[in-house]
């Protein structure tokens, strides 16, 4: 009993869409109806503006991160299920959550939530990264996708010179796959040239 409740507590975490419901509550603004019209951080920034889109961004991050230390809970301890899978189900939620009709977001910020919780290196990596290929690119999308191949690079180089770890190989491997498939649009908008560039960085 205690591993379906695991597993449908994290898949409920990820679908708790935070940019719908900080919209709604604080600015009156159903954000599925503004810009690209996704649940995530960036619409939310674009949209909502700096303070919305960083309290969005947090809440994400801390959805992936709740997820994958489930296990580390006495009453989840004996259930034997990987923290990164409980983490991936919260990145399924997030994006398909039960909440806002299974149309959510694009899981880059509740992916980083799995490596603060599992594997906090990674984490800093990711995060540094971010601002420097936004700051080159000055797109998210772009820079999403770009972070999803960093980590699996790193992930890669930490398997053969430091220590071996094939769920987070696997899991990173399936997180790139989501990001690049939830960023099709915005791959043919930049092959056009006409993706959106922030303007802040």
């Amino acid at each position: 009993m205690n591993t379906v409740i695991a597993i449908l507590l994290a898949y409920l975490l990820g679908s708790i869409p935070s940019a719908l419901w900080i919209g709604k509550l604080f600015y009156n603004t159903d954000i599925r109806q503004h810009g690209s019209g996704n649940l995530g951080g960036t619409n939310t920034f674009r949209t909502l503006g700096l303070k919305a889109g960083l309290v969005v961004s947090i809440l994400d991050i801390l959805k992936g991160t709740a997820a994958t230390c489930l296990p580390f809970i006495p009453f989840f301890a004996d259930t034997g299920i990987h923290p990164l899978f409980l983490g991936v189900l919260a990145v399924v939620g997030h994006m398909y959550p039960i909440f806002a009709n299974f149309k959510g977001g694009k899981a880059v910020a509740t992916s980083g939530g799995i490596l603060l919780g599992y594997h906090w290196p990674i984490f800093i990596l990711m995060l540094l990264s971010f601002f420097i290929v936004l700051k080159l690119s000055k797109m998210v999308s772009l820079t999403s996708m770009v972070l999803g191949v960093i980590a699996l690079l790193y992930t890669v180089i930490y398997n053969i010179f430091f220590e071996t770890d094939i769920p987070l190989l696997v899991v990173i491997i399936l997180l790139t796959s989501f990001i690049l498939y939830r960023h099709r649009a915005n791959i043919a908008r930049i092959k056009a040239g006409t993706e959106p560039k922030v303007k802040w960085i």
